[in-house]
């Protein structure tokens, strides 16, 4: 009799011993997958922010973003929401350079820049023609000078440049004169480099985008 017992309690203790690996061995499985799961959102939170490493003005949609807003994309294929530009100016004894950096445009294509005469808008068309040292007599409002004797880089402020693999892209250009006090307030970004035949001079097709700059 206490032999059978004693098989009996052994059987059970071995029983109750395998359960208990089992089950050590279903929680540690759990804990496995808990661990090696990723989460997801990390990477697809920051697509309205400045790209990093950029100082500058970061591009946003006319009317979607509260407060003050000093560049404006019209083409976020061209020039996504969150890239950003940087533009410095230096005028120092008659002379004037105009410095152009940007990050996170569309890679890998062509772009028109120039100054402009009025602030940028809602629309593209709000930043006004080109600024010109010396003024086209005939160009106007609707029709903007397109004569390469007024038309060209050295009247007016040609920053145009090809982005990278990356979309970053740097300019700069330096002319023999001065801007006219609140007559150069923006920069605009068209969507191909500047033309210099008559007729077409200074350019670029649409526009894409636009900086406030008050030179």
């Amino acid at each position: 009799m206490d032999i059978r017992r004693a098989t009996v309690i052994a059987g059970v203790s071995l029983t109750a011993l395998v359960a208990a690996g089992c089950g050590s061995n279903n929680s540690s499985t759990t804990e496995t997958v808990t661990i090696e799961t990723p989460p997801l959102s990390r990477e697809t939170t920051n697509t309205a922010m400045p790209m990093p490493g950029m100082n500058g003005d970061v591009f946003q949609t006319p009317g979607t973003s509260s407060g003050e807003v000093d560049a404006f994309t019209y083409d976020a294929a061209a020039v996504p929401v969150g890239s950003s530009v940087d533009i410095e100016s230096d005028e120092n004894d008659g002379r004037t350079t105009v410095m152009f950096t940007a990050k996170g445009l569309a890679p890998n294509r062509d772009f028109g820049v120039h100054v402009h005469t009025r602030p940028c808008g809602p629309k593209p068309s709000d930043a006004g023609p080109h600024y010109q040292n010396n003024v086209d007599p005939a160009a106007t409002p609707e029709t903007p000078s397109s004569d390469p004797a007024y038309a060209n880089p050295q009247n007016e402020v040609w920053l145009d440049v090809t982005t990278d693999a990356a979309g970053n892209a740097q300019s700069s250009s330096t002319v023999d004169w001065e801007f006219r006090e609140d007559q150069a307030q923006s920069v605009v970004i068209h969507a191909q480099h500047t033309m210099t035949d008559p007729g077409k001079a200074g350019m670029a097709g649409d526009r894409l985008a636009c900086i406030d700059e008050d030179f």
